[in-house]
């Protein structure tokens, strides 16, 4: 399985990254991305870090891990730029972060991060029928996540993509322990949010696609 949303010490979660494959690994994923927070102050050291780990990661694990990013809280001019920092310095995975329904987010911040194109738009809260158009056009992947507070926005955001064809990524947003769920779990509130089990699995298809892609 698979799950391309948690952080690490190297931003705001609990664990080295190294602890935090392992702890994926013990419930069944075979990769993640580990997508700490980023802006001018701390993306250089992001990267470095991130980019260290994975490289030095080995196959035998079980595990593989991606490098990523999450940019957050960001004024809007300054998402293209660093987007474009993020995939010189050959980072796997960009996420922006949304205008979650549960955090002070600059207005805008929606768009700019799709015109950017990042690849993941997280938590994009009640995003507005221009942006999901936006996000389809592009083939951004849209999150519905796991994460509580974030999360109260999932049903919209599926109805949106159900209505205008957006890719959607279901993911966990994790920070601590108990963010990291089971498949099993992470199917649950798929299903809460009006997804049907076909339509998990053919998340799950584009998920991995992406993945052998990146």
């Amino acid at each position: 399985m698979i799950n391309l949303h948690c952080h690490s010490l190297l931003s705001d979660g609990c664990f080295l990254p190294s602890e935090l494959a392992i702890r994926y690994r013990a419930v069944g994923y075979k990769v993640i991305a580990i997508t700490d927070h980023a802006d001018y102050s701390n993306i250089e050291k992001v990267i470095s870090g991130i980019r260290n780990f994975t490289q030095h990661w080995p196959k035998s694990t079980g595990i593989q891990v991606l490098s990523g990013v999450e940019l957050t809280h960001l004024p809007p001019e300054q998402f293209a730029p660093l987007v474009r920092y993020c995939r010189k310095n050959k980072i796997q995975v960009v996420i922006g972060h949304g205008q979650t329904p549960v955090e002070p987010v600059i207005e805008n911040t929606n768009r700019a991060c799709l015109e950017a194109e990042v690849d993941i738009l997280a938590h994009p809260g009640y995003l507005s029928d221009k942006d999901a158009k936006l996000a389809s056009k592009k083939k951004i992947f849209l999150e519905i996540t796991s994460r509580s507070g974030h999360s109260r926005a999932n049903s919209y955001v599926v109805k949106k993509a159900l209505i205008y064809g957006c890719r959607l990524v279901l993911s966990h947003d994790s920070h601590q322990g108990c963010d990291i769920i089971s498949w099993q779990k992470t199917v649950s509130f798929a299903q809460k949010a009006g997804l049907t089990y076909k339509h998990i699995l053919d998340i799950l298809k584009q998920m991995q696609d992406f993945v052998k892609n990146v």
